[in-house]
């Protein structure tokens, strides 16, 4: 169980609300163990199923700003970090931000929504959304970096992931322009992302291939943990739209980041309510091997 550790905190009665409904469906649970007083909170337990258990618990909680998840509780631990960049690592869209310059918002974030909400093919989304910003000036873009955000607990992720020696990737649909200073700051060990064909100092509206999307992420996952000598069970990713389907249902903990209804559907684990350190209690860490962000 997690909370947002700016909201409302998890009680003891909480813990014990849980352990009762487990119980409730027959299952033992064991003595539940405090990651973070407030924010993170795991209940061992066995003879229950697990879908079970997760869809009585999320009932049960449904009132309350609490996150749930169901894990096992072998190979938590995970050595690779795949995420997502732009509405994961980073509040924006930087499409859209680029369109605000322009007049041109509503009509490109429309056209976002529906390809992360896998409405649209991706590639021909992302084209007809780059064409549209042609002769755009690079210091846009630039005073777009400036302005971009990350959310909470980005930096904090990745650090403490890497303090425990796992490897970390940025792999973004969004553009290297803006994905390099995001992978730096925040730490990344590699940086993936598309490239927006700049001439003249402007935007020329076109998007220099390969393009990556969906299919390109689960390349990017499969590729690391080779590189690696890994499984796909030792990575977790994290994403919010309908491209990163593909690459969390093939980590070992794939966790949709605030999701777009259809990976809202396809994902058993999903945060809405914790930040992205979230993630790191969802592998057992405490928090003393936190790092700060």
């Amino acid at each position: 169980m997690l909370a947002d550790p700016a909201g409302t905190p998890l009680r003891e009665q909480d813990s014990e609300a849980a352990c009762q409904g487990l119980a409730q469906l027959g299952a033992t649970a064991d003595r539940p163990n405090w990651l973070a007083d407030g924010i993170a909170l795991e209940v061992p337990f066995q003879d229950a199923e697990p879908a079970a258990a997760l869809e009585a618990l999320r009932v049960q909680f449904a009132a309350q700003p609490f996150d749930i998840a169901v894990l096992p509780a072998k190979g938590r631990r995970k050595k690779l970090l795949i995420a997502d960049m732009e509405s994961t690592i980073i509040v924006e869209e930087m499409l859209d931000e680029l369109a605000d310059s322009l007049g041109l918002r509503d009509e490109i974030a429309a056209v976002t929504a529906r390809a992360m909400q896998g409405e649209l093919d991706f590639e021909s989304a992302l084209r007809e959304r780059v064409r549209k910003l042609a002769g755009l000036r690079q210091e846009v873009l630039d005073e777009a970096i400036q302005a971009m955000t990350l959310n909470p607990g980005a930096r904090s992720l990745v650090a403490s992931m890497k303090a425990q020696g796992a490897f970390c990737a940025l792999v973004s649909g969004g553009f290297t322009f803006f994905a390099d200073p995001i992978a730096k700051t925040c730490g990344f060990d590699r940086m993936r992302a598309n490239r927006l064909e700049i001439r003249d100092g402007q935007l020329t509206g076109e998007v220099l291939p390969p393009i990556l999307g969906r299919e390109a992420k689960l390349a990017s996952l499969e590729e690391f943990t080779r590189e690696l000598g890994l499984s796909t069970q030792d990575a977790v990713a994290v994403g919010d739209g309908a491209n990163d389907l593909a690459m969390l249902s093939a980590a070992g903990l794939g966790v949709a980041w605030r999701p777009k209804p259809l990976l809202r559907e396809a994902m058993d684990t999903c945060l809405d309510h914790a930040d992205l350190t979230g993630l790191l209690y969802l592998q057992g860490y405490q928090a003393s091997e936190i790092q700060p962000g």
